[in-house]
C-alpha cells in the first residue's frame, strides 16, 4: 500500500477509491492520534463538507468513526474548508474534518484533516494515521456512555461570516463584483459576506445540487466569469473552487488576475500598514519570475518553497511571516487564517481596491508576468531523466543564456513517470525554444520504457 495522504489530504473517486469503510477508518485513526489523551473530557471533532452528493455518505461514515472512538462531533454542514479550520480553533476542538475534493470533478471526494488550532497535519502525523488505517489496529473502543455524541452546530456559519467581516480592513461600498461560487461551498458564504461588507454582488454558479460542483465553472473555468464581468460592467470578478480555499480574479476589462498578482497586491498593502513581517512574501518555486522581479523592485523579499501550499504554511508558521501562497490562488494570511481562504483573500483584495480607488488591472500591473512554458516529458526513469549529466549541462547552459531575465525549473513528478520542464523568458518564442531543447535532452537521458 502506498502513502495514504497526498499533498492535500486523502482524495479519490468516491465509493470506489474513497469508500465509506476507508472514511470510517481514517476518522477512527484521526480521533485516536489527534486527541489529547490527558484531557479530562472526551475529544471534540468539527465535521464539515462541500455540497457534492457523496459528501452525505462520507459524512455519515466519518461521524460514525469519530463517535465510535469516543469523540463528540460538532457537525457544521456545508461550509468552506477554511471555515472548518477556523471553527476547529474557535470551538477548541481536537480534530477538524472537511469532506471535499476541492477543484476536482463531482465524482471525486476527499478527506482533509486539521489538528488542534485548525492547522494542517505534518507528514509524520499523517503517516501515523496512515499506518493505523493500514493495520486497522484501533485497540479497544468505548462502549455505553463512552461513545461520542453528535450535535448540529448551527451557529458555525454565522461565526465564520462574522470572523471574515472583522478581518476586512475597509468597507467595499461602490464596488460591483461578480462572484463565481463553483456551485460549491462558497455558495453558502461568499455572496452574503461580500454584500454585508458593502459590495454590490452578482452571484453565479451559486446553486449547488450535489452534482454540479466545479462543472464548467469556478476557478478552473474562468471564461463564463469573464463574460459576465464584461456584460455587467462590474469592477471585478472573483472565482472560487469547490471548497472555497482558492481565489482568482478577473479585472473589469476581462484580464485574468492570478495568485501571483493577488499576492503582490496584498504584500504591498500589508507593508503599507506595517504588517508585512520582515518585508517578506512566501511563495512556491512555481510562482512566475515576474513576481520575484516586481517584489525585488518594491523592496520585498520573496522566499520560495517547494510546490504545495503545505510547504508555504510550514514556512509561515516556522518564521512568523504574514503572507504566502501559490499562483493557483491558495493564499494564506496567518493573522486571520490557518490555511488558504479564498473568501478572506477576495475581501482583502477588494478592500485594497476600495481604499486606493484604483482598478484591479492597475493594481495587478505591478507584476509583469513573464511568458512561461511547461513541457511534461514522459520517461522511463524520473531520477535519471532529471539528474543525468547531459540534462544538468543543458539546464546550466540555458540558465546562462537567460541570465537574470528568465529561469529554468526541472522537477520530477511525484506521482507520474514524468519530468516537468518549465522555462520562463522575456518572450514566448525564447521560452518555447529553450523548453523544447531541454525536454529533448531529458528524453534522450531516460527514454520512455
Amino acid at each position: 500500500m502506498g502513502r495514504l495522504f497526498g499533498t492535500d489530504g486523502v482524495r479519490g473517486l468516491a465509493n470506489a477509491d474513497l469508500t465509506p469503510e476507508l472514511a470510517m477508518a481514517i476518522a477512527v485513526a484521526a480521533a485516536q492520534v489527534l486527541a489529547e489523551r490527558d484531557r479530562s473530557h472526551p475529544p471534540t471533532a468539527v465535521v464539515g463538507r462541500d455540497p457534492r452528493a457523496s459528501g452525505e455518505m462520507l459524512e455519515a461514515s466519518v461521524v460514525a468513526g469519530l463517535t465510535s472512538a469516543g469523540a463528540n462531533v460538532l457537525r457544521v454542514g456545508m461550509l468552506p474548508t477554511p471555515a472548518v479550520a477556523y471553527l476547529t480553533a474557535a470551538l477548541d476542538a481536537d480534530v477538524g474534518v472537511m469532506l471535499s475534493a476541492s477543484h476536482n470533478p463531482m465524482p471525486d471526494n476527499g478527506i482533509k484533516l486539521f489538528a488542534r488550532g485548525g492547522h494542517k497535519l505534518p507528514d509524520d502525523v499523517e503517516d501515523e494515521i496512515g499506518a493505523m488505517v493500514a493495520s486497522r489496529s484501533f485497540g479497544v473502543r468505548p462502549t455505553g456512555a463512552g461513545i461520542g455524541r453528535v450535535t448540529d452546530a448551527t451557529t458555525g456559519h454565522d461565526r465564520y461570516v462574522e470572523h471574515l467581516l472583522a478581518a476586512t480592513p475597509a468597507g467595499l461600498a461602490g464596488l460591483r463584483v461578480v462572484v463565481d461560487c463553483a456551485n460549491g461551498a462558497a455558495s453558502a458564504v461568499a455572496p452574503e459576506v461580500y454584500r454585508r461588507a458593502g459590495a454590490e454582488v452578482i452571484a453565479i454558479s451559486a446553486d449547488p445540487d450535489g452534482l454540479n460542483i466545479n462543472d464548467r465553472c469556478g476557478s478552473t473555468h474562468l471564461d463564463i466569469l469573464r463574460e459576465r464581468v464584461l456584460a455587467e460592467g462590474a469592477d471585478l470578478g472573483i472565482a472560487h473552487d469547490g471548497d472555497a480555499d482558492r481565489c482568482l480574479a478577473i479585472a473589469a476589462g476581462g484580464e485574468d488576475v492570478d495568485g501571483d498578482q493577488i499576492m503582490a497586491i496584498l504584500a504591498l498593502a500589508l507593508r503599507e500598514r506595517g504588517k508585512l513581517y520582515q518585508d517578506t512574501l512566501v511563495a512556491t518555486v512555481m510562482s512566475n519570475l515576474g513576481l520575484k522581479l516586481a517584489m525585488a523592485e518594491a523592496g520585498v523579499r520573496l522566499l520560495e518553497t517547494k510546490v504545495g501550499d503545505r510547504y508555504v504554511l510550514e514556512e509561515l508558521r516556522a518564521r512568523g511571516y504574514t503572507l504566502g501562497g501559490e499562483q493557483s490562488g491558495h493564499i494564506v494570511l496567518p493573522e486571520h487564517a490557518t490555511t488558504g481562504d479564498g473568501t478572506l483573500t477576495a475581501l482583502q483584495l477588494m478592500a485594497r481596491m476600495a481604499t486606493t480607488k484604483r482598478g484591479l488591472s492597475e493594481l495587478a500591473a505591478v507584476v509583469r508576468r513573464l511568458p512561461q512554458v511547461l513541457i511534461n516529458v514522459r520517461v522511463g526513469d524520473r531520477a535519471a531523466g532529471a539528474s543525468a549529466p547531459a540534462v544538468l549541462d543543458a539546464v546550466k547552459e540555458a540558465e546562462a543564456e537567460l541570465g537574470g531575465t528568465g529561469r529554468v525549473l526541472l522537477r520530477p513528478s511525484g506521482t507520474e513517470p514524468l519530468v516537468r520542464v518549465m522555462v520562463e523568458a522575456q518572450t514566448q518564442p525564447i521560452a518555447q525554444a529553450t523548453a523544447e531543447r531541454i525536454a529533448a535532452v531529458v528524453r534522450g537521458a531516460s527514454p520512455e520504457a
